[in-house]
């Protein structure tokens, strides 16, 4: 290949193809040789699909021969551990599914195999999804590629590392509390989080059922709404899917953000928070002020501060729920010498779930038993509405919203590891969102000393057209998405 294959982005990489400059199986030989060379150091993959991929990759080249090729075919990409792949070990980073291999996909996996795309390899995760630097995975923590003493994020921390490492074109990850846009953020890729309902959940291992939302981790916006064009829209496997038809992303993205409102959450600046992150979002602001976007500093959120707490309650209350299917009986791992059911059942889960699934267990199981229910989960299903009617008003005065994505750069290896609190409050910018349902997308907004900073545009629900508009215009006027990390 004469092409610097990791510097590509989806647009690229179909042009090449359709121009017979490299064939998909060549793309896909040279990404699973950048994952030979680099992942010993970055681990950002925890299953390699060669045959597969070199299979769908020779599928691809055909399709492409005979004139019948969208824009992911023959492209490689990572699909992040918790989603259900047919034959392929579906891990999600944890001991207890270390050897479960499922037999259908996950429905987005059927949209991209529909669509073309080549499969090489499951990424690396949080436990579960259970995290915020990807350093809780059963098997290996996952560096980030632009500073290797430190965290891409999590939990999707090995899918954004990948795309940072050109390990992979594009994957896709799940986002829960920031679980896309934080990694996005921290590896200095884009990573979008759909309106909760707009992406099938069908064939994601459930961690938060009323929170989880899969979408794409991309070099740049344009290729981010061409993965939203494959994977969007209604499944009626799933019943939280929304019937509403998908536009065609591609379509929003003129460059043009002139006359739009943007409110600056001042709750969103925490106490805290690194001054070169503050400094690098409002200079990120005023590019789009720049461009023509009108920019209204003074909003106000203020049930914001309550959102880590509720968080907290509701997303472990739903985790104790789901996980309580891991008894050893059924799938998974299954501890061997229990005295009886129930000492098996106890052992299998002392061994099989990590320390931070365990914990999350014990928050939710807490907060949900008899006379805590209502103390707990309810009140903080109460201050979720709250928190939704805020953003509401919000969207009645402003096209979007913007944040910083985290309010720190990417931390070293091992530094919140004891502090869970400390860790949680890495996701104080993006959690809400989840809460409230409401679409985001994180972009490289700008570095310091070296490491990224990522800017977070937050819309109303099924306002995605309206964020790839505002990112990619920011994209067209900077250069920060196309700086690429060096290891």
């Amino acid at each position: 290949m004469t092409t610097d294959h990791d510097q590509l982005t989806i647009h690229e990489a179909h042009r090449l193809l359709e121009e017979r400059r490299f064939s998909s199986v060549e793309l896909t030989r040279a990404c699973l040789d950048r994952i030979r060379y680099l992942d010993e150091r970055v681990g950002a993959v925890v299953t390699v699909t060669e045959e597969l991929a070199l299979r769908q990759a020779a599928e691809a080249d055909k399709r492409i021969a005979a004139g019948d090729a969208g824009p992911l075919t023959g492209v490689p990409m990572l699909v992040k551990d918790n989603m259900c792949t047919r034959g392929v070990l579906t891990t999600c980073s944890s001991k207890m599914l270390e050897s479960f291999v499922p037999p259908y996909n996950a429905t987005v996996v059927d949209k991209l195999e529909e669509a073309g795309a080549v499969i090489i390899g499951k990424a690396n995760m949080d436990e579960f999804a259970m995290g915020s630097s990807t350093e809780h995975s059963a098997f290996s923590p996952t560096h980030n590629p632009w500073d290797l003493s430190r965290v891409p994020g999590g939990s999707s921390g090995g899918s954004a590392a990948a795309v940072a490492a050109g390990e992979a074109i594009f994957a896709l990850g799940s986002d829960t509390g920031g679980s896309i846009r934080q990694p996005a953020g921290f590896c200095s890729v884009t990573g979008l989080k759909p309106t909760y309902g707009r992406v099938s959940r069908y064939g994601l291992v459930a961690f938060a059922s009323s929170l989880d939302q899969i979408g794409p981790l991309t070099q740049d916006v344009t290729d981010c709404a061409l993965v939203m064009n494959a994977i969007a829209g209604h499944d009626n496997r799933d019943s939280t899917s929304a019937p509403i038809p998908v536009p065609d992303y591609t379509q929003c993205l003129n460059g043009d953000v002139k006359g739009l409102k943007i409110g600056i959450p001042k709750e969103y600046f925490v106490e805290g928070m690194q001054p070169e992150v503050e400094d690098t979002i409002r200079a990120a602001i005023g590019q789009l002020e720049k461009l023509g976007a009108s920019i209204d500093w003074e909003v106000s959120l203020p049930h914001t501060r309550h959102a880590l707490a509720v968080y907290y309650v509701i997303a472990p209350s739903e985790a104790s729920a789901n996980l309580a299917r891991y008894d050893g009986t059924t799938y998974g791992f299954r501890y061997k010498d229990g005295e009886s059911m129930w000492d098996t059942m106890e052992k299998t889960r002392q061994f099989g779930f990590g320390a931070e699934v365990k914990r999350r267990i014990m928050l939710g199981t807490y907060a949900l038993s008899a006379g805590y229910y209502d103390a707990y989960y309810l009140k903080a299903q109460k201050v979720r509405t709250l928190i939704r009617r805020e953003f509401d008003e919000a969207f009645e005065k402003f096209d979007v919203l913007v944040t910083p994505t985290s309010p720190t750069v990417p931390f070293t290896m091992g530094e919140k590891l004891d502090d869970p609190v400390q860790m949680y409050l890495s996701d104080v910018c993006t959690l809400p969102i989840n809460i409230a349902g409401l679409p985001a997308i994180s972009i490289p907004a700008g570095f310091a000393d070296g490491l990224p900073i990522g800017m977070q545009i937050i819309a109303k629900p099924f306002a995605e057209e309206t964020i790839l508009r505002i990112a990619h215009a920011f994209q067209q006027a900077t250069d920060w998405h196309e700086k690429r990390a060096r290891i």
